[in-house]
């Protein structure tokens, strides 16, 4: 149980230092593999977002050769929905030791509406998206359901 925990805990502190120190993401990568509208979700996401995606993107296809498209652009918008509010480090941060069980809307300002999106960001991603293979794995991706949504998860939580 510890050997679990202090693994967790190292990974979430190696992402907030990487928050801080900023990152410069591989747009490139993303949109060769991005359609019409998902561009513009994409390049919506604050460059520490993108930087996330893009490794997450890339880690599944290396566990996955065969990808198909959907599940990389599922990779590469899964959190999407956390662009609907300027990035702030600190919020990001508390809502990720804690976030309470809230509504997704309507979406409010402040703290409460940081927790919202800690919450339901796969939702007002998934909203956005007009794929529906994209958007069911988006929708999925922190209560994976399929196979495609089991190893995207996978991939995200390797970080």
């Amino acid at each position: 149980m510890r050997k679990g925990f202090a693994s967790r805990l190292g990974k979430r502190l190696a992402r907030l230092f990487r928050a801080f120190r900023g990152e410069v993401p591989e747009d490139a990568f993303a949109l060769a593999f991005l359609k019409g509208e998902e561009r513009a979700l994409y390049l919506a996401m604050d460059p520490r977002d993108r930087a996330h995606a893009v490794r997450v993107a890339k880690r599944l296809l290396r566990a996955h050769p065969q990808a198909p498209s959907f599940a990389v652009r599922a990779a590469l918008l899964h959190d999407a929905g956390k662009a609907l509010r300027p990035y702030r480090p600190w919020e990001r941060i508390l809502t990720g030791l804690y976030a309470p069980p809230v509504p997704p809307y309507p979406l409010r300002r402040g703290l409460w509406g940081a927790i919202q999106i800690r919450r339901h960001h796969p939702l007002y991603a998934a909203e956005r998206i007009q794929d529906p293979e994209v958007r069911a794995l988006v929708l999925e991706h922190h209560r994976p359901q399929s196979l495609w949504g089991k190893r995207l998860h996978r991939a995200d939580q390797e970080e």
